[in-house]
């Protein structure tokens, strides 16, 4: 994004303006008398211009987009959400079938749903209908036997898709589950810092409510293989897997597949380490495991699934994209942006660490064009905070500034996918909290999946300051991106345009829109913290009204703010919006 600087020139006020009928003589003479008399009397002030007042303080941005052709194109899946199989160990994949969960999760359709996490390389599949049997004793699944089988179905009422499960939960089974889950919280905790893991027993009962909540809710499941059962050889124990696969496709499940989740970090977890071309040679044993199987033979392969790009990291990359990058069909790694254990609010408006991203994507990027060119790149797993997020931080509104514009960087940088962990689990990083009630990343992502298409537009700013600052940007604290509108949104015709914006300066920002955006209607969608908790809200308002979900348990209406043709938006401080320009019949948006 392109950024000028402009300055208004001084124009001399009607009192100062010589009449019109003077000789030019008389007008030369009166020239001359004026420049002495300021001279004699010391006077270094500008003429008198007619400005309006306080417009020192005031920066106005004067914003164009370019319609003629998209500068990217991503995936209509572009924001994606993930499961972390931890909800196997602390319950809550048996409320997955919730309506409210449900509705929530067919909000941010279409997507794809990744099943996987730290916990991945420990999961084992057993095919085993009623596991509570082979233990000697009742499990989980054994008390909740009774009340499935008498599940309520809503298919007509929720989803038309024949044989979708949906269930109202009881509040006395929630408000159990809910303290069974704190208890497995502090264990998932501590898990995670000792860095050792235990193993989780995936059945095929379990594998059925995972399948029923993405089909039911229009996502495409991706499912991620343990990759740490290994052979003495160290190569891939693919038995687990191919029993999984094999279940998987009795029950005709439409499934993508993965292997494993940050392999640079196995030795750490396991004490066995595999390099790039081993993992690759798993990839190519998991290829041919799926060729065989008719509804898998085409199934799509991602990975795989690297963290963040460090020097050995870059390492194993090289080395599995050597070996097996053409077997995948995305290349795809992680990003946390912050150490959960040292956070406060004011570190989601640092710009430094909004743009530490940026220098990610290019290392990505030039191994993997090094030996497939023009390959699909996935951002997968990313998470605000580490160490499972911060209560009252990163699932506040403050982390949504993170959140929006790593959507905005990441599409115009070309990355196709870009995977949230997580929609709903454990921890502090997710969209919908454990009373399954929207978190305001949600509202973001709704308002994103709601409002913006998969082709990107380049945006073109002029800034015109009174006194601009050497080495500073304009756009440092203020961030715009540009999408041709989605197409899907039947309130807006194909052509238009939508911007979204963030404000991280502590003063509102004037932008007029300029060039092909001119004189059009806008529609402002515009988000900010709900309550007295400021930032720190986890509750958001649209355009002055609070978001929450209706009584009946279905999605309110975003009902955006109409403004006047011509007018100039205002940005509030540190708040964000999308703002919708109707009508401009761009060229790059009038087709798919």
């Amino acid at each position: 994004m392109r950024v000028l600087c402009a300055f208004p020139e001084a124009m001399p006020s009607s009192n100062s303006r010589p009449p019109a009928c003077l000789a030019p003589g008389a007008l030369y003479l009166a020239l001359l008398l004026h420049l002495s008399l300021s001279s004699q009397a010391g006077d270094r002030r500008p003429l008198p211009v007619d400005r309006a007042a306080g417009l020192k303080e005031k920066t106005l941005i004067l914003l164009d987009v370019s319609t003629k052709n998209p500068v990217r194109t991503v995936n209509e899946n572009f924001l994606s959400l993930q499961l972390d199989p931890s909800i196997i160990h602390d319950g809550w994949l048996d409320f997955l079938s919730s309506k409210r969960l449900v509705t929530l999760a067919r909000g941010l359709s279409p997507a794809f749903l990744r099943f996987g996490g730290k916990r991945t390389d420990f999961l084992q599949f057993q095919n085993l209908r009623n596991p509570a049997k082979s233990r000697g004793g009742p499990g989980p699944d054994y008390y909740l036997k009774n009340y499935e089988d008498d599940i309520v179905r809503s298919d007509v009422a929720l989803d038309k898709q024949k044989g979708c499960k949906i269930a109202q939960h009881p509040d006395v089974m929630l408000e159990l589950q809910r303290e069974k889950a704190a208890q497995m919280h502090l264990v998932l905790l501590k898990e995670q810092f000792s860095n050792t893991y235990s193993n989780l027993i995936l059945t095929a009962r379990s594998l059925d409510k995972l399948y029923n909540f993405a089909d039911c809710s229009g996502l495409h499941l991706i499912f991620a293989l343990n990759a740490l059962r290994r052979n003495p050889n160290n190569s891939w124990n693919s038995s687990s897997a191919l029993s999984l696969l094999k279940y998987s496709a009795s029950k005709k499940y439409n499934i993508s597949w993965e292997l494993g989740n940050e392999p640079n970090n196995y030795r750490t977890m396991h004490g066995r380490a595999v390099n790039g071309s081993q993992l690759g040679k798993d990839y190519i044993q998991l290829k041919s495991l799926l060729q065989p199987i008719r509804i898998y033979s085409r199934a799509s392969l991602y990975g795989p699934n690297i963290g963040r790009p460090r020097k050995n990291v870059i390492a194993l990359l090289d080395g599995f994209m050597k070996v097996a990058g053409s077997t995948v069909d995305a290349v795809t790694w992680q990003h946390c942006y912050i150490d959960g254990r040292v956070v406060k609010v004011m570190d989601f408006l640092k710009t430094r660490l909004l743009d530490t991203l940026s220098d990610q994507i290019r290392k990505i990027q030039k191994v993997v064009n090094t030996y497939t060119p023009g390959k699909k790149i996935w951002l997968e797993g990313v998470v605000t905070t580490s160490a499972g997020g911060t209560n009252n931080l990163s699932d506040s509104y403050a982390a949504g500034f993170l959140w929006l514009n790593t959507l905005g960087m990441l599409a115009n940088q070309g990355i196709d996918v870009v995977i949230r962990h997580s929609f709903f689990d454990h921890g502090y990083n997710h969209l919908v909290d454990q009373n399954f009630n929207p978190l305001p990343d949600y509202w973001l992502s709704l308002l994103y999946k709601r409002l913006i298409g998969p082709k990107v537009l380049a945006v073109h700013v002029a800034g015109l300051q009174r006194k601009p600052r050497p080495g500073r940007v304009i756009r440092d604290k203020l961030r715009i991106y540009a999408h041709c509108t989605n197409h899907h949104n039947h309130n807006y015709v194909r052509g238009s345009i939508t911007l979204f914006i963030i404000n991280l300066h502590r003063s509102r920002k004037k932008i007029k829109l300029t060039g092909t955006l001119r004189d059009k209607l806008v529609h402002q969608y515009l988000l900010q913290p709900y309550g007295q908790e400021g930032l720190k809200s986890k509750s958001v308002q649209l355009n002055g009204q609070p978001l929450v979900m209706v009584d009946d348990g279905t999605l309110p209406e975003l009902k955006p703010r109409p403004l006047r043709a011509g007018r100039t938006l205002v940005i509030p401080p540190v708040t964000m919006g999308f703002f919708v320009v109707k009508n401009v019949n761009a060229l790059a948006c009038r087709y798919r």
